[in-house]
């Protein structure tokens, strides 16, 4: 394993001699993953498949990406934030830290950066938009690692927060920070509106009006293997879209001609 291209634990000594041709940016939150998983998820797990998908960059293509620290800064629902401990970043403040990471790294003559989003209520796009406007030679952006691939191809029942998914990727990473036996069913009660069940129109859950234990989609079926086989195989579609951002050395080369 490679110890220059997480800077969590990499030193500047060991980070010098290289150059680098993308930085990935893993972004959570802090909040209840049912009773089981730790309030930090979102973000762990972010920062492990980037890391994961870094490695598998060097490796197969050659090309080098520094992980970034994750920021554990995310937005929540009402009905999150009355839970001990749950924490609402504003979207103000969270594009303030954007701005910042992209001001430094741009400074440094960074000009490619991959947001790698474990949380769902996190949302980049308007973002993105006014950041172009300031560096427009700068690829900003962002995805969800959770969604790169289809969690039915690899999960029985999946759900969407503190489900069989995260709680397999947990497993797989760290399985002394599961505590499954003390997991909820993570029944969820969707909205009697057909408007909103439909998506006609969009509002945020009030979530102790949606679960009782904070979870959504039961995580009892999760196991270590199911999380590696789903994690390796995001890992590596991020380290085939790094190795073509890599490549891409202007603007026109995003575009098919």
């Amino acid at each position: 394993m490679n110890s220059d291209i997480d800077l969590s634990t990499a030193a500047y000594g060991t980070v010098r001699p290289h150059a680098y041709d993308i930085a990935l940016l893993p972004w959570g939150a802090t909040e209840p993953h049912n009773l089981h998983l730790p309030y930090l998820t979102d973000a762990i797990l972010a920062h492990d498949v980037a890391v994961d998908a870094a490695h598998m960059a060097l490796e197969r293509h050659g090309v080098r990406a520094m992980v970034l620290p994750p920021v554990a800064m995310g937005a929540q629902n009402p009905g999150q934030r009355e839970l001990p401990f749950c924490i609402h970043y504003r979207q103000a403040t969270q594009s303030a830290i954007l701005t910042d990471i992209v001001a430094s790294l741009h400074h440094q003559g960074m000009r490619r950066l991959l947001i790698v989003n474990g949380h769902g209520g996190n949302t980049f796009k308007g973002m993105i938009r006014d950041l172009v406007v300031d560096y427009p030679d700068m690829l900003i952006l962002a995805s969800e690692w959770f969604a790169v691939l289809p969690a039915r191809d690899y999960f029985e029942a999946p759900g969407d927060h503190a489900d069989e998914l995260e709680t397999s990727v947990m497993m797989h990473y760290h399985p002394e920070l599961v505590s499954l036996s003390l997991a909820g069913e993570g029944q969820a009660h969707a909205f009697a509106l057909k408007g909103l069940r439909d998506k006609t129109a969009w509002l945020p859950r009030h979530w102790d009006r949606v679960s009782a234990d904070t979870g959504i989609g039961d995580p009892r079926r999760a196991t270590a293997d199911k999380g590696r086989r789903f994690a390796e195989a995001v890992a590596g579609r991020y380290a085939s879209l790094l190795a073509e951002l890599a490549a891409a050395r202007t603007i026109d080369d995003l575009y098919a001609p």
